[in-house]
């Protein structure tokens, strides 16, 4: 019975291990794009590749093809179509790149096919006269849906709206709404939210799908419909209405003409790229420059983009240098007090780029008012002094035992130094918080960039504020003050 038993348990555990062996099987990471380059590689017909890969997803095709040569991708396009191509291509990072391997004409067709605005970003990334000669082959629908988008600035939210929409009348009833989505939803795939106009054409609301569907023939289509649905206008500056759009967290939100037109909308993929750029926009302006860097650009390009700042900062390092050089007495009587300047220097700089950052978040809302900017700037102050609080009582410990036990000094001299330190620390930290406030809140009083002008000015301007403040309590505290030398 012993024996049994134990042959149920040894069985029971390798049962066990086989499941777990089966899990592991079944949690392996997808090898999909190996899969569909054998599947391309072959001599499948078309009928039979198309079959066969219609089981993957574009994204997959999009990785795929990104490992095949353009030898083989000039095999591939006639038996995909150009419908299948424009979808694959909405995936790709290169698709310009891929649409050059093929003629004008074909090219013209795939980009037809295309969503308004996934057209609008290959041709951008064309040169001019290719670009001209492709947007005079598309079909009609297709020319004037990219020339309109086309029309708007690149700070403009028109220019990252997409034409594929749902639109019906508030005047139908429920039958003839849900035939009116079927009709449209052949060409328009953006269905989730669909937007109503009144008899003018002009905005009225939106209905969500789901409220269509589950709808009874007696009800009346206008108790479905959300008047207050928000919307945008095509000619509103991206910069200041896509913390609005996040708020919304909506699928789409309908851009609008000035006469209240539906003219497309502008998607949350839209919304999560327009972010992108915005970031990326500001992480480039923070380091001084006009604009995001990028593989493509000439290093002429790049040159001029950070000179001008470069020039102006190098004009005001010579002033932080000379400011220095007035305090030499300082160094020249206590020569440790040199050893912890960079320590001031870099906890003033990261407390200023810290509420720059904030401030240039909180400058995003255009509403902002005098009382809650007074009110940032002495938050930040109160921040930076909190937490210059914390910090200099850490460095007044820890620098004291430090130049005491490794630096042979007596204890009263070792902390009159570090306390010293201390005391600057919170005095430099406050100040920069307030000039990592106030600078951006200023630039944009005059109309001017925050982000542009502010990053770089800002840390130059709290090395000088730090500078001043360590030697300047050095010199007060430890010599005029406490006679201290050595």
């Amino acid at each position: 019975m012993l024996l049994g038993s134990k042959a149920v348990v040894f069985y029971a555990l390798f049962q066990g291990e086989q499941e777990a062996g089966m899990q592991k099987e079944v949690l392996k990471e997808p090898t999909y794009v190996e899969e569909l380059l054998t599947l391309f590689r072959s001599n499948l017909g078309k009928e039979e590749l198309l079959e066969k890969i219609s089981d993957y997803h574009e994204s997959d095709i999009a990785d795929a093809m990104e490992q095949m040569t353009p030898e083989e991708r000039k095999k591939l396009y006639p038996l995909l179509g150009e419908e299948y191509i424009a979808e694959i291509l909405s995936y790709t990072e290169d698709a310009a790149e891929y649409l050059q391997e093929i003629n004008l004409e074909n090219a013209a067709r795939v980009i037809s096919e295309m969503d308004s605005d996934d057209a609008v970003d290959v041709l951008e990334n064309l040169d001019a006269d290719t670009k001209t000669r492709i947007v005079d082959l598309l079909d009609d629908d297709a020319e004037k849906d990219v020339k309109l988008i086309l029309s708007y600035e690149d700070d403009e939210i028109g220019s990252k709206m997409t034409t594929n929409f749902i639109v019906i009348g508030k005047n139908l009833n429920i039958r003839q709404a849900t035939h009116e989505l079927i009709r449209q939803a052949g060409e328009n795939d953006n269905i989730s939210t669909i937007y109503v106009v009144d008899e003018n054409e002009q905005y009225y609301g939106a209905i969500d799908l789901k409220d269509l569907i589950v709808a009874r023939d007696y009800q009346d289509l206008d108790n479905l419909i959300s008047t207050s649905y928000p919307y945008v206008g095509a000619h509103e500056k991206i910069s200041e209405c896509i913390e609005r759009l996040k708020d919304y967290a909506e699928d789409s939100i309908p851009v609008l003409s000035e006469e209240g037109k539906i003219l497309g909308v502008i998607t949350a993929y839209d919304i999560v790229e327009a972010v992108d750029e915005e970031m990326g926009e500001d992480y480039a302006k923070l380091a001084g420059l006009t604009a995001e860097e990028d593989l493509e650009e000439t290093t002429f390009q790049s040159m001029k983009k950070r000179l001008p700042w470069l020039i102006i900062l190098l004009f005001l390092g010579m002033v932080v240098s000379s400011v220095v050089g007035i305090f030499e007495t300082v160094v020249a009587v206590i020569p440790i007090v040199m050893c912890f300047q960079s320590l001031i220097l870099d906890m003033a700089g990261n407390v200023g780029t810290q509420s720059l950052a904030v401030t240039i978040r909180v400058l995003m809302d255009e509403s902002l008012t005098g009382k809650q900017k007074a009110e940032l700037v002495w938050k930040e102050m109160t921040i930076g002094f909190s937490n210059g609080l914390i910090l200099g009582t850490l460095s007044f410990i820890v620098i004291g035992l430090y130049i005491a036990l490794f630096k042979g000094k007596t204890i009263m001299f070792a902390y009159a130094v570090s306390g010293c330190i201390g005391i600057a620390l919170v005095v430099a930290m406050v100040i920069s918080g307030a000039v990592g406030t106030c600078i951006p809140l200023f630039f944009k009083k005059i109309n001017v960039d925050p982000a542009v002008a502010s990053g770089p000015l800002i840390t130059t301007i709290n090395d000088l504020v730090a500078v001043v403040t360590y030697y300047g309590l050095s010199w007060i505290f430890l010599i005029e003050m406490l006679h201290l030398a050595g």
